[in-house]
């Protein structure tokens, strides 16, 4: 099977997996609340595992994650700061009562212009186009990957890089595609069946009332739906749609 990770390959096993197999996995990670449940580090470590599992299936190799992303943000004036993605959350419900004001979430550390992390990807697709790759599979924090994903002409036309990510209509719309959610059923799910000992489910209260949500989660609750096999099970399933995909690309 033989390595998969970038950093850890000397010269000839990097020669001999990218001859084999030219695609490049780049995780999209942050470092990002993701509820109390989840480490802030989880949108790396879903899609670097994920990748893991791919490039040992099928080939390719794994880059380093990142953990800097673009996310909306909103300047909170009377604390005089910005607020970054799901510090924005208020768990707002139907009658129009809010679980919690916005606020900065604890540990999160991850945000730059979405010009700032163009510049990085487009520093990162040229050196990837030298070292001699012609797909990149990108793939982690929702606006990062969507950010990515907008500029796919713009990497081929520069670079010669075919760049696609891991969303898809087969699974994603019942929440069973990679990182579809935020911190819900599954992405913990996902960390559950990647890096089971980073999961602390005893962290959330199991009260079904409203004004318990876990903070800043969206999608299915992962305190009632969220469990290791089914991780196990999502992650089965994207690997055998994710070989079909870079198959046909490969060989088209």
């Amino acid at each position: 099977m033989g390595k998969v990770l970038y950093a850890e390959l000397v010269p000839h096993e990097f020669r001999e997996r990218i001859k084999e197999c030219p695609v490049a996995y780049l995780p999209l990670g942050t470092l990002e609340w993701h509820g109390e449940h989840l480490p802030l580090g989880a949108d790396g470590i879903q899609s670097q595992g994920f990748f893991i599992k791919l490039a040992e299936k099928i080939g390719g190799i794994v880059m380093p994650m990142l953990f800097m992303g673009p996310d909306g943000a909103t300047e909170n004036e009377s604390k005089n700061k910005y607020l970054y993605g799901m510090d924005n959350w208020t768990g707002e419900r139907e009658s129009g009562k809010k679980i919690r004001e916005p606020a900065q979430l604890d540990g999160s550390a991850y945000w730059l212009s979405d010009e700032s992390f163009l510049n990085l990807i487009n520093c990162i697709f040229s050196q990837l186009n030298r070292a001699g790759f012609k797909i990149v599979v990108a793939h982690g924090h929702g606006p990062s990957t969507g950010l990515v994903a907008k500029h796919e002409k713009e990497w081929f036309d520069k670079y010669g890089l075919t760049v696609i990510n891991c969303w898809g209509s087969e699974y994603d719309g019942d929440g069973m595609g990679i990182q579809v959610d935020h911190a819900g059923m599954n992405e913990t799910s996902l960390v559950w069946a990647i890096r089971p000992e980073l999961v602390q489910m005893d962290r959330l209260s199991d009260s079904k009332e409203p004004e318990q949500i876990p903070i800043a989660v969206s999608g299915k609750d992962p305190r009632f739906y969220a469990s290791r096999e089914k991780g196990e099970k999502i992650i089965e399933m994207n690997l055998e749609r994710m070989a079909k995909i870079l198959d046909d690309i490969l060989y088209r």
